[in-house]
């Protein structure tokens, strides 16, 4: 089916089917919410719940429809998955996916949409959510406003962007910068900023940059570089998340 795809802080949200039935494993967790009655298994084993899949797991996922969230395992989201985990590789939740309201899913309705997951979790719907609206701190915000152009097209090549130069810019130490980011967009400045290299690097080849060009402008060494990063840290090629963000 047609994905509907969102990207928040250290978050990759996905409505749709899986990506990739064959097994593989990569750096960001996982949390899969299937649809009542629709195909999903997990390693051949049928799941009708929700589902926490460990960072670096190795499994083979097949879903016909639901939600698939990719996150990065160093965010506070991240860490409080975790902790639900409590050690364990995958851990499976009672909370069936009875509706998904009207598709197209907008962006405003993901909080309603996705109530029942923070319930059954126990996290607050702001885990997940936080976004540049959601940052009070104006120096974030404009830190955040000029890493925003890349996405229309104006990369800033953001693998220049260290932190202690961050902060000078800020007109904040590097100590502060580091703990006020953390704080604002609850993911710290090095994965956070990763996250956005591999988006910009997305962005460029959907408008039909070359790949070699795309990965020089968003700070990877060459394409080969991109791609291995990408994979590993989502379970999918480029050329699979060309496609989504494309439909999406």
């Amino acid at each position: 089916m047609k994905p509907n795809v969102w990207i928040t802080a250290g978050t990759i949200i996905i409505y749709g089917s899986s990506l990739d039935a064959a097994p593989h494993s990569h750096r960001a967790m996982q949390v899969i919410w299937p649809k009542t009655h629709s195909l999903c298994k997990l390693n051949e084993n049928d799941i009708a719940e929700l589902l926490i899949i460990d960072s670096k797991v190795e499994h083979q996922l097949q879903l016909d429809e639901g939600w698939i969230l990719l996150i990065e395992p160093k965010s506070d989201l991240g860490q409080a998955l975790s902790i639900k985990l409590a050690g364990q590789s995958f851990k499976t939740f009672r909370s069936p996916l009875t509706t998904t309201g009207t598709l197209p899913i907008q962006l405003d309705d993901l909080p309603q949409l996705l109530a029942p997951l923070f319930a059954q979790l126990k996290l607050t719907r702001q885990t997940l959510l936080i976004n540049q609206s959601t940052v009070a701190d104006t120096r974030v915000q404009q830190l955040l406003t000029e890493l925003n152009q890349c996405l229309d097209g104006d990369c800033i090549k953001p693998s220049n962007w260290r932190a202690a130069a961050v902060a000078q810019q800020l007109a904040l130490s590097e100590s502060r910068f580091l703990h006020l980011f953390r704080q604002e967009l609850g993911i710290a400045w090095r994965p956070y900023l990763l996250w956005r290299r591999m988006m910009c690097a997305l962005q460029a080849l959907l408008n039909n940059v070359s790949a070699t060009d795309a990965a020089h402008l968003a700070g990877f060494s060459d394409s080969s570089h991109l791609s291995r990063t990408f994979r590993n840290t989502f379970g999918m090629t480029i050329r699979q998340a060309q496609t989504i963000f494309r439909q999406g």
